[in-house]
């Protein structure tokens, strides 16, 4: 066995890999209660979107808040409690007397969905040899995806089994039990080698490295202390960080600019705005589900054979093209037998480039003693922008359901330009050195 450690033990990639799974269900199970919720609480359009991104306050306060506490505790400390989090806003939600309670709850999940985008892809990401970094970090964006298609076949199952108030509480309820299998997992594995390395403690790290079989802890150790930080330079900042803060701040902005959030939380009211009844637009959510699904295992597939900006320029292009056949379909008003093709289009190649890419990226391109705080500040500005995103999506949208679709497209062929041109490529480059590659100088 290399000092690359090709025998990884695989029990701190799943245990890391289900912040995943519960960060896409949480995501995409408000797109099945919010008609439900405008009929409850009567709400208007404006309204609607408040309700939904209000709980994404929670996600951009906890991607901000994560980071520092990441790496002064650890990311695997950290994870516990998020965990926890999980729990106490699954049963909150599914037992809420008001909408005040439900976004307190709600607002609850988001803070978890926020540590999770930030903490499990550094954990990962920490463990992971260089020639399977892409793929293993990628398992957490399978177990999001993995997670929407669970909250779509669990909203479909549910719609049919059970009607009236009791069914949106359990579709909101139901995200407690892997909850609970997450914390029962992180409890059974070690910290990160490299963050306890960093830390000082080596005689710990030492132990965390055989009980993960990343390698001989005589050679990874030594590797691992090369990168570390001189004294005064384990603080985020413009003067030492600016190139990587810039990649992340972009990778995480089109991320959302591609309207993915927003057309997996309003699924539902896109098809129907198509003409589509509730029973078929629930079915083929299911569909774009398992198209999202198996895009996103190609993408993990290629991820280290082609590399990061191969794909994000095919997807960028790609998306743009989907995107804006959606929008003529509605501009027309002709071909809505085409919609569900053309969204499945536009998943399939978000799925296997942006999806696929952005949790490794923005995890391996800051240094070890600011990760934590650099994917914080990549995770936060991908759920602010979501936030504004979701909040205006049906508000534009009640106007002109094109004009959304138009922009998302446009912003994917900027997208496309500023890879092109600015980033660089990390696949297969050890975490140690990555701070040459992405300045240029290696």
């Amino acid at each position: 066995m290399s000092a690359a450690g090709n025998k990884l033990n695989p029990s701190a990639i799943i245990a890391a890999s289900l912040a995943g799974l519960l960060f896409g269900f949480d995501t995409a199970v408000i797109a099945g209660v919010t008609d439900a919720l405008r009929g409850t609480f009567e709400l208007s359009p404006a309204q609607l979107g408040a309700a939904v991104s209000a709980a994404l306050v929670g996600t951009l306060v906890g991607a901000l808040g994560a980071g520092g506490p990441g790496d002064r505790h650890g990311s695997r400390t950290v994870l516990v409690w998020i965990a926890i989090a999980y729990i106490v806003s699954a049963v909150g939600s599914a037992f809420s007397g008001g909408l005040a309670m439900l976004v307190a709850f709600r607002f609850l999940g988001g803070l978890a969905i926020g540590g999770s985008s930030v903490l499990a892809p550094v954990y990962i990401t920490e463990v992971s040899p260089p020639a399977r970094r892409g793929m293993l970090v990628g398992f957490f964006q399978l177990s999001i995806v993995i997670g929407i298609l669970a909250a779509y076949v669990s909203n479909f199952r549910i719609a049919q089994a059970i009607e009236g108030d009791l069914a949106w509480r359990i579709k909101l309820g139901v995200a407690a039990v892997p909850a609970l299998i997450f914390l029962a997992l992180l409890l059974r594995i070690p910290h990160s080698p490299r963050w306890l390395a960093h830390r000082g403690r080596t005689d710990e790290a030492r132990q965390a490295i055989g009980t993960l079989s990343m390698g001989d802890p005589d050679v990874l150790l030594p590797q691992f202390a090369r990168g570390a930080t001189a004294p005064g330079d384990d603080r985020l900042s413009w003067r030492l960080h600016r190139k990587p803060i810039l990649l992340a701040i972009a990778l995480a902005m089109f991320n959302q600019l591609s309207g993915i959030n927003a057309i997996l939380y309003y699924l539902g009211d896109i098809f129907a705005a198509a003409g589509f009844d509730s029973v078929s637009a629930d079915l083929q959510a299911v569909a774009i589900g398992v198209a999202n699904l198996f895009a996103t295992i190609l993408g993990m597939a290629v991820i280290d054979r082609v590399g990061r900006k191969p794909l994000l320029l095919v997807g960028a292009l790609g998306t743009a093209v989907a995107l804006a056949a959606v929008a003529l379909i509605y501009s027309t008003g002709q071909g809505q037998t085409l919609l569900l093709p053309a969204l499945i289009g536009f998943i399939l190649f978000f799925a296997i480039s942006q999806g696929a890419v952005i949790w490794v990226y923005l995890s391996e391109i800051f240094p070890t003693a600011v990760r934590a705080r650099g994917q914080s500040l990549g995770s936060a500005t991908h759920w602010g922008v979501n936030a504004l995103i979701a909040f205006g999506f049906p508000v534009v949208a009640q106007y002109t359901q094109a004009l959304p679709f138009w922009l998302f497209a446009g912003a994917m062929l900027v997208q496309a330009g500023v890879i092109w041109r600015y980033f660089p490529e990390t696949r297969g480059v050890a975490l140690e050195t990555m701070e040459r590659t992405v300045e240029g100088q290696g």
